[in-house]
């Protein structure tokens, strides 16, 4: 009785000591380092125990994480156990409390408000490098990937930093594009790919009109009852944030050299040059020649960092720094997407 009175005092005097917070910057809950040495991205930050609850390392860690997105442009954050929607959610909301949730530009399915699977894309072919919706006026500044199953092989997603990609691409080729930009051609016709009614998210010819010239692009009206649109963009932008040169374009990924031999064929056996459901060309109209498109993926190809995808791992990405891409696969393959704190070339 003795011992179980003392016992009680012993507990009653913790119910008056108050909790003290729990500085993360004094505790190591973390590893920070590179994936690789002999390259800037991704950093990692891998935790120490599965035990540690994400949240709270994230809401103490977004100043270093933003320092640290600003300087390598990608980090991968790795041993959270971040591999359900909801983990995946709620993590990328801290890190961005205004996810995009806008769903209408790519074939993709929303898994739930604010959250994506991948674009739908052929697992046999490689997805070549792209700065996500550069084509667009407006475009995402953080993009999100969350691992819920590895492909059982391949399925990496490579990533390259566009700021060497600019230092890195002939000067003149580089004076060329910096004076006429890029002009991207789509052409939303029935059959193959998004119509424009699910891009748009309107029936209504003049709501598609206005949002078109809000975003300053050029519209035809085709009479088989498709669209085509024309927007000439950046291909070179300055980040407001680090003072630095960014190649910023979805060139590689829209022009039609640099499709595969197959598709290539298959396309153009069905379609007018003017008619392919993408295709780009300088910003006055003239072809970008083949060879410096093929000068420029190999830049890409030099530069890109890939990595392993393991289970309840999440890559942020900072859109104007960083391009990504994606590795054919075998088996099936889970991924998680979101996109936020949207912005648009006024503002770069």
């Amino acid at each position: 009785m003795d011992k179980i009175k003392k016992e009680k005092n012993k507990i009653s005097r913790l119910d008056i000591v108050k909790r003290q917070p729990v500085s993360l910057a004094k505790e190591k809950f973390f590893e920070i380092d590179c994936l690789r040495h002999d390259k800037t991205l991704p950093l990692v930050i891998k935790a120490i125990s599965n035990d540690i609850e994400v949240t709270d390392c994230l809401e103490d860690s977004q100043g270093l994480i933003k320092e640290k997105l600003n300087k390598h442009g990608a980090i991968l954050l790795r041993g959270f156990n971040l591999d359900t929607p909801t983990a995946f959610e709620k993590a990328c909301f801290l890190l961005c409390p205004d996810l995009f949730n806008k769903n209408g530009e790519h074939p993709r399915e929303t898994i739930s408000g604010n959250v994506y699977t991948p674009v739908f894309y052929p697992a046999e072919q490689k997805l070549l490098w792209h700065n996500e919706n550069s084509f667009n006026h407006s475009w995402p500044k953080k993009i999100f990937f969350g691992c819920r199953q590895p492909a059982k092989q391949g399925g990496e997603t490579p990533i390259v930093d566009s700021r060497k990609v600019f230092e890195l691409i002939n000067p003149k080729v580089r004076e060329r594009f910096l004076e006429k930009k890029i002009m991207y051609i789509r052409n939303y016709d029935y059959g193959l790919g998004l119509d424009w009614q699910t891009v748009f998210n309107s029936e209504n010819k003049a709501e598609v009109e206005a949002v078109c010239k809000k975003d300053f692009m050029d519209l035809e009206w085709k009479k088989n009852g498709g669209l085509r649109t024309r927007a000439v963009r950046p291909a070179i932008v300055k980040s407001s944030q680090t003072g630095e040169f960014t190649w910023f374009a979805q060139a590689q990924h829209w022009h039609i050299s640099c499709m595969d031999v197959k598709t290539r064929k298959a396309l153009l056996s069905s379609f007018s040059e003017e008619d392919l459901p993408r295709n780009c060309y300088y910003g006055d109209g003239s072809p970008i020649e083949d060879s410096v498109m093929s000068e420029i993926c190999e830049v890409y190809q030099k530069l890109e960092v890939s990595f392993s995808w393991q289970s309840g791992d999440l890559l942020i990405l900072d859109n104007l720094l960083t391009a990504h891409a994606r590795n054919p696969y075998v088996g099936e393959r889970k991924l998680l997407v979101a996109m936020g704190e949207m912005m648009n070339f006024d503002e770069v």
